[in-house]
């Protein structure tokens, strides 16, 4: 299967390490040394690993205990996302000078679609480096950056010369590249359903290829339509300037294990106000309210329930935060407790864009 023009030209800008480099650029005597954000040897979890702890093997979403183990004379420090935020606001400003269609994915990444872009420059490469190139100059952090035709090949892309490179999959390159890419590679295709694929002899892009959509789908349920697609080079999610939050959530990791109920119900009521600020500043609503539990184990258990109006102001979700505690006895004692609202008065549709046809 061929694929034809008219192509958009997509950028995923990746920021290299962010909250480590962040932490790096205010604090000169961290600078080149093994740093963790988030954690300690004691509990907690990493949040980002600087690259000379990655080489460690240190890795984000890895305890702070194994972290210390295999990196020895590694440093934390707390996070301070005050400070990522505002970081982050400046890189985007950057971009918007070059592009009003920007997809935040996150404080350290985001979609641009230069198709048409403020410079009047056809080449979405050389404004990719333009943009690391400024993010670099401004504010003295290294970005990483994947050029191509539609979002999931410019995210693949942007992992390839990481830390502080780009890749560029031409229009012309899209089929190969997928085809020589391991399965393992993709994204969206997590280990789980990697070795899946492993034990059906699913190794690369072209192997993926050769299955029908109908055997992908028996196989890998709904999700096998869009292995289908992607490998083929078919992802037609425009990039969407006015991303729509589905979910708004805050939780705790505590210092000690906790197994009284009376305990947790003293931390909720923290986590709860906490909640409710993130509400009221983000201006959402929302009828389902979710209580994540973590045990000791790591286990990890959530239990959920839908109110008939949109909620937002802690006396109106509380008493739904208490019954889902009480609803069934803990199977531990608990490390980190959570609430979020899901199911926002948000969620609306989202505009389609055009494709247009360009030179990279």
């Amino acid at each position: 299967m061929e694929l034809k023009p008219p192509f958009r030209k997509i950028i995923h800008v990746d920021m290299d390490a962010f909250y480590a480099s962040v932490e790096q650029l205010d604090n000169p005597d961290l600078r080149g040394k093994p740093l963790a954000v988030g954690g300690n040897e004691i509990r907690g979890v990493v949040s980002a690993a600087s690259y000379e702890a990655r080489k460690f093997g240190v890795r984000s979403a890895m305890s702070g205990v194994l972290a210390k183990q295999k990196c020895p004379h590694l440093l934390f420090v707390p996070p301070r996302f005050y400070r990522y935020k505002e970081i982050s606001s400046k890189i985007r400003a950057i971009f918007y000078e070059y592009t009003d269609l920007v997809e935040p994915l996150s404080l350290d990444e985001a979609y641009l679609d230069v198709t048409e872009n403020k410079k009047g420059n056809p080449s979405a490469s050389l404004i990719a480096t333009e943009i690391r190139q400024r993010i670099w100059d401004d504010l003295e952090l290294r970005a990483s950056a994947g050029i191509s035709i539609n979002k999931f090949i410019a995210k693949v892309a942007s992992d390839i010369n990481k830390p502080n490179g780009q890749k560029t999959i031409n229009p012309e390159e899209v089929v190969s590249f997928l085809e020589e890419l391991p399965i393992n590679k993709f994204f969206g295709i997590g280990k789980v359903t990697a070795a899946k694929m492993h034990n059906h002899g699913i190794f690369k892009g072209i192997d993926l290829k050769k299955w029908t959509k109908e055997a992908l789908e028996e196989t890998f349920g709904k999700s096998g339509v869009q292995y289908y697609q992607i490998v083929r080079g078919i992802h037609n999610s425009s990039v969407k300037p006015n991303r729509i939050r589905k979910s708004i959530a805050a939780e705790r990791t505590f210092i000690e294990n906790i197994s009284s109920e009376v305990f947790m119900l003293e931390r909720l009521e923290k986590i709860a106000t906490e909640l409710e600020n993130r509400m009221i500043k983000s201006n959402t609503k929302g009828k389902t309210i979710t209580l994540k539990i973590k045990y000791s184990d790591f286990t990890q258990q959530t239990r959920s329930k839908t109110a008939d109006f949109f909620m937002q102001k802690k006396n109106e979700f509380f008493l739904l935060v208490k019954e889902l505690l009480y609803q069934e006895k803990l199977n531990n004692s608990v490390r980190l407790l959570g609430i979020s609202f899901s199911n926002l008065d948000t969620e609306k549709k989202e505009p389609v864009l055009v494709q247009l046809k360009f030179d990279f």
